[in-house]
């Protein structure tokens, strides 16, 4: 990778925020976390087990993961992020964290960003563009569930389209109060030995078994619980 294409304007935030005081971690044992997502949520790399399923195994908690390979944010057909999310929902009465997938799909499909609404009315937001769905989604989950909000990125790889996905995540941060697992930006994560990222990623944007379990869980997993 190119070092200048890995500068990124919130590279600076993270340093900041890592020099702060560690939060206190807390057990996950009993909770209810719903994972949203597609392949990389899903493990498609790793034989269908990805981190949601390690840390489901880790910390005796229920894990809900409703991932389907190949789907986007932008809502376009009955298996969109969006549609279903609100499928899914009527068989859940109560969540603890929602934690949804920063689609790598929409970025390589590209699918159309969208700005930030005005507005927290989710009549106004149009989901056929990737911000929009991510705010329908935000508000449909407070509103559903009124639990935290968490987006969760992949790990770095040469996309412009994925980078400006990102960049709103932190734009929805500041309207919404969402939470970001953000290993897109993340500096140990960027500089990881070649030979080891070959072990851990199946391909720029999949991780292997190996990857899961070693990089990309525990990352997740100490998130989950400090928040």
């Amino acid at each position: 990778m190119d070092e200048n294409d890995k500068q990124s304007s919130k590279t600076p935030e993270i340093i900041e925020n890592a020099s702060q005081e560690t939060p206190r971690e807390h057990s996950l044992e009993g909770m209810t976390l719903f994972f949203l997502g597609s392949s990389v949520t899903y493990g498609s790399a790793a034989g269908g087990r990805s981190f949601v399923d390690i840390i489901e195994n880790n910390n005796a908690c229920t894990c809900i993961k409703e991932a389907v390979s190949g789907t986007t944010l932008a809502d376009g057909g009955q298996d969109s992020y969006v549609q279903r999310l609100i499928r899914s929902s009527r068989r859940y009465d109560a969540v603890d964290h929602f934690i949804c997938q920063l689609s790598t799909n929409d970025a390589s499909q590209g699918k159309p960003l969208g700005k930030v609404s005005g507005s927290k009315d989710p009549e106004s937001f149009d989901t056929s563009t990737v911000t929009g769905a991510m705010e329908y989604i935000i508000a449909f989950v407070k509103d559903k569930w009124n639990c935290p909000v968490t987006f969760y990125t992949g790990t770095y790889y040469d996309s412009s389209n994925y980078q400006k996905m990102v960049d709103v995540l932190y734009e929805l941060q500041e309207k919404w109060g969402i939470g970001i697992i953000d290993m897109w930006n993340d500096e140990d994560m960027r500089n990881i030995d070649k030979e080891l990222y070959n072990k851990y990623m199946d391909d720029e944007i999949h991780p292997t078994a190996l990857g899961y379990e070693e990089w990309w869980t525990p990352v997740i997993e100490k998130y989950l619980k400090t928040h």
